[in-house]
C-alpha cells in the first residue's frame, strides 16, 4: 500500500492531460496520503472520489480553478483536506461536511464564495478550520459550536458579516481565533472570556463597537491580540496598554487611557453605540430640498462624533444661508425639520425611503458607532449615500442642536477635495444626511484590500496625497476662521472613481477663535493623533498637520507607519532605506520622476511629524511644495535612506501656524 504519492512534473506539466491525471487517480486507489505538487490539473476531476482509502489530500498551491467537487464527501475517510493557495470559485460544498473524521480542513487563499456551511457542526473531530482570503459573506454558523475540538479558527479577509457567535465561546480548545477583515458587527461577546487557552485574538479591521471587555485584563496568556480598526470606545486598561503594542488598538476613535499613546480619558463618556436600523415613523413630513455643494462628515466609515463648531465666511451672508437659519428657527419650536433648501427643487421623501426600502440593510454598505450608510439611487438615476443616524444619537439635544449648526455653516464651504453634502433630514424619529457617493470607498479599504491596492500604482498614491494637502489648505488658510478638522486618517478619506481623494467626516473638527481658547477634549483616531494634544489639549493646525504626515506615509507604505514611527529617535533608524518601507505589493519604481514624486512626498511626511509642533510644516508650505514638485539631488532609490529624506530643507524650516 502507498504512504505517499507525490505527483512532480516541473517541465511536463502543460503536457499532462486531465484524463491521464484521471487515470493516476485511479491507479492511487489504495493510497492513505496523496500529495499533488506544482501538478497542474486544471481543475480537481469528481474521479477523485475514487481513492476511498484516503487519509490525506494535499492539493494546495497547484493553480487549480473551478470548483470543489461534491464527490469530494464521499472520502469517508479523510483526516485532513488542503485546497489552499489555487483560484478555486464557487461555494463549499455542503457534502465536505460528511467528512465526520476530517482534522485538517485548509481550504483559505482561493475565490470560494457563498456561506459558510451551516452544518459546519457536523465535522465534529475539526481541530483546524482555515477558510481566510476568500469571498465568503453570510453570518459566522452558529453551528461552529459542535465543532468542540477546534484549535484553530481562521476566517480572515472574507465578506462576513452579523455578530461573533456567542457559541464560539463554548470552544474551549481553541488556540488561534482571527477574523481580520470581514464586516463583523455588534460587540466582542462576553463568551470568549471562557477560553482558557485562547492565545491569538484578532478581530481588526471590522465594525465591532461597544467597550474593551474587562475579561481581556485576566486573561495574561494571551501572547497576541489585535482590535485595531474597529469602533470601540471606552477605556483601555493599564494592565493592556503595558501587555499590548498601541498598533493593538490604533483605529478606534472612542478609545482613551491615561497610559500608553492614547487620548486622556477626560469625560465618562458611553462606549460606542452598535448600529441600528429604524422605521420610518408615520408622522414623517412629505418632502426632503436638498443644499447644495457643502463638506460632511464621514460617509463610509462612519465615526460622526461630539459637538462640531466650524467656520462662516465673514463677507459671504447670502440669501441661501439666511433661508436655512430661517428654516432651523423654525425647527427648534416645532421640534421637527424635513426639509433641506437647494435652487434645484425638491427631492421627495418618498424617494429616498423608495430607494432603500425604508434603509432595508441590503442597501446598507457600512456601519459605525453613530449610524448606518447607505446606497441609494434616486429616481433621477443619481446614486447618492444615505447616512442614517441612530436613534439615540438623534434624541441627544446637543447632538441635535450641533447637527443644525454643521449644516448651517458648512453651506458656504466648497472644495474640489472635500466631500459634498446633498442634503439632510433633521426630524425628531428620523434623521439622515444625503452625501455624494464615492464609489472606491475609504481609503483604508482601499490600502488594506489586495486587489483595491495594487491597482492604486505609485503616481495614484503620490496624487491621493496631494488631493488631502490641497483640502486641508483650503481649510487652514482660506476659510476664515480657520478650520481643524482633528480627524484625519484612511478611515476619514474617501475615493472616487478615478481614486481622487477628498476629505470626509467633520464630526470632531473645529474652528480657530483667536479671542477665545482653543483648548478642547482630546478627538481623533488613536494613531493619528499629534502626541502633544496628550498634555497640551490645545487644537492647532499642526495637529491637522501631523495626522497628514502620518496618512502620507501610510499611502506609500499601504499599512500604518506605526513601527516606523517608533523607530524615528532609535540608531536602526539610520539604516533604514525607503525602498524598505514602500509598499511591497507594488513593484518598485523605477520611472526617474517618479522616484523623485515618491521621495518628496516622503520627506514632507517626515517633516510633518516633527515632535516639536513649531518645526512642522504649513499645510500651506506642504500643498507649495508637492505643487513645485522640487527636485531633490537623489541616488538610486536602493541607495535613498529615510534620514536623508528627513535632513530636507523642508523639515528644518517648519513654519507659523497662520
Amino acid at each position: 500500500m502507498l504512504h505517499l504519492a507525490k505527483l512532480i512534473t516541473q517541465n511536463t506539466v502543460n503536457m499532462v492531460s486531465l484524463l491521464a491525471a484521471a487515470r493516476i487517480l485511479a491507479t492511487l486507489s489504495m493510497s492513505t496520503v496523496a500529495c499533488f505538487v506544482g501538478f497542474t490539473l486544471g481543475y480537481i476531476p469528481s474521479t477523485i472520489a475514487a481513492l476511498s482509502k484516503l487519509n490525506h489530500l494535499d492539493l494546495s498551491g497547484n493553480n487549480l480553478s473551478g470548483i470543489i467537487p461534491e464527490e469530494l464527501g464521499n472520502l469517508k475517510n479523510l483526516v485532513s483536506l488542503d485546497l489552499s493557495r489555487n483560484n478555486i470559485q464557487g461555494t463549499i460544498p455542503h457534502e465536505l461536511t460528511k467528512l465526520t473524521k476530517l482534522c485538517y480542513l485548509i481550504l483559505s487563499s482561493n475565490q470560494l464564495s457563498g456561506q459558510i456551511p451551516i452544518t459546519i457542526g457536523a465535522l465534529f473531530n475539526l481541530e483546524h478550520l482555515e477558510l481566510s482570503n476568500n469571498k465568503l459573506s453570510g453570518p459566522i454558523s452558529t453551528g461552529i459550536k459542535n465543532c468542540s475540538h477546534l484549535v484553530k479558527l481562521k476566517l480572515n479577509n472574507n465578506s462576513l458579516r452579523g455578530n461573533i457567535p456567542l457559541e464560539i465561546g463554548k470552544l474551549l480548545g481553541l488556540n488561534v481565533l482571527d477574523l481580520r477583515y470581514n464586516f463583523i458587527n455588534g460587540s466582542i461577546p462576553f463568551e470568549l472570556g471562557k477560553m482558557t487557552v485562547l492565545t491569538y485574538l484578532d478581530v481588526s479591521y471590522n465594525n465591532l463597537s461597544g467597550s474593551i471587555p474587562y475579561f481581556l485584563d485576566s486573561m495574561s496568556w494571551m501572547s497576541f491580540i489585535n482590535l485595531s480598526y474597529n469602533y470601540l470606545g471606552g477605556e483601555v486598561s493599564e494592565n493592556l496598554v503595558n501587555r499590548y503594542s498601541l498598533q493593538a488598538f490604533i483605529g478606534n476613535q472612542g478609545l482613551c487611557s491615561e497610559f500608553g499613546g492614547f487620548p486622556p480619558c477626560i469625560t465618562h463618556d458611553l462606549p460606542a453605540t452598535p448600529p441600528t436600523v429604524f422605521d420610518h415613523d408615520e408622522y414623517a413630513p412629505t418632502a426632503v430640498v436638498t443644499v447644495g455643494a457643502v463638506i460632511t462628515f464621514l460617509l463610509y466609515t462612519i465615526s460622526i462624533t461630539s459637538v462640531l463648531y466650524l467656520c462662516i465666511y465673514n463677507n459671504k451672508k447670502s440669501e441661501f444661508r439666511s433661508t436655512i437659519t430661517k428654516t432651523m428657527a423654525a425647527t427648534a419650536k416645532t421640534g421637527d425639520m424635513f426639509s433641506i433648501w437647494n435652487y434645484d427643487g425638491k427631492l421627495a421623501y418618498e424617494d429616498i425611503i423608495e430607494a432603500t426600502e425604508d434603509f432595508d440593510i441590503r442597501y446598507c454598505i457600512g456601519t459605525g458607532g453613530y449610524g448606518s450608510v447607505y446606497k441609494a439611487q434616486l429616481p433621477s438615476g443619481k446614486v447618492v449615500a444615505l447616512k442614517k443616524l441612530h436613534h439615540s444619537e438623534s434624541e441627544e439635544p446637543t447632538f441635535t442642536e450641533s447637527f443644525q449648526n454643521e449644516v448651517r455653516i458648512l453651506s458656504e464651504i466648497r472644495h474640489r477635495n472635500i466631500v459634498k453634502l446633498y442634503g439632510f433630514c433633521l426630524h425628531k424619529q428620523c434623521m439622515f444626511l444625503v452625501y455624494e457617493y464615492m464609489e472606491r470607498g475609504s481609503l483604508y479599504y482601499c490600502l488594506h484590500n489586495d486587489d483595491e491596492a495594487i491597482e492604486m500604482h505609485w503616481t495614484k498614491r503620490v496624487n491621493i496625497i496631494k488631493d488631502i494637502a490641497h483640502a486641508l489648505t483650503y481649510l487652514h488658510h482660506n476659510c476664515t476662521p480657520s478650520i481643524v478638522h482633528r480627524d484625519i486618517s484612511c478611515n476619514n478619506i474617501l475615493l472616487n472613481s478615478e481614486s481622487e481623494a477628498f476629505v470626509a467626516d467633520f464630526g470632531t473638527a473645529r474652528l480657530l477663535h483667536f479671542d477665545s481658547s482653543n483648548r478642547t477634549i482630546v478627538a481623533g483616531t488613536c494613531g493619528y493623533i499629534a502626541p502633544e494634544l496628550a498634555y497640551t489639549m490645545a487644537v492647532t493646525k499642526k495637529c491637522d498637520v501631523y495626522s497628514f504626515g502620518v496618512v502620507a506615509l501610510e499611502v506609500l507604505m499601504g499599512k500604518h507607519p506605526q513601527e516606523l514611527l517608533s523607530s524615528l529617535s532609535s540608531s536602526s533608524y539610520q539604516n533604514i532605506r525607503l525602498i524598505d518601507v514602500l509598499d511591497s505589493r507594488l513593484s518598485p519604481p523605477i520611472d526617474h520622476t517618479v522616484v523623485q514624486d515618491i521621495a518628496l512626498a516622503s520627506s514632507i511626511a517626515l517633516a510633518c511629524l516633527h515632535s516639536e509642533p513649531k518645526f512642522r510644516p504649513t499645510m500651506k508650505r506642504v500643498s507649495q511644495e508637492i505643487v513645485s514638485r522640487r527636485k531633490m539631488v537623489l541616488k538610486p532609490i536602493h541607495e535613498i535612506t529615510m534620514t536623508r529624506l528627513q535632513k530636507h530643507e523642508m523639515f528644518l524650516v517648519g513654519g507659523s501656524d497662520n
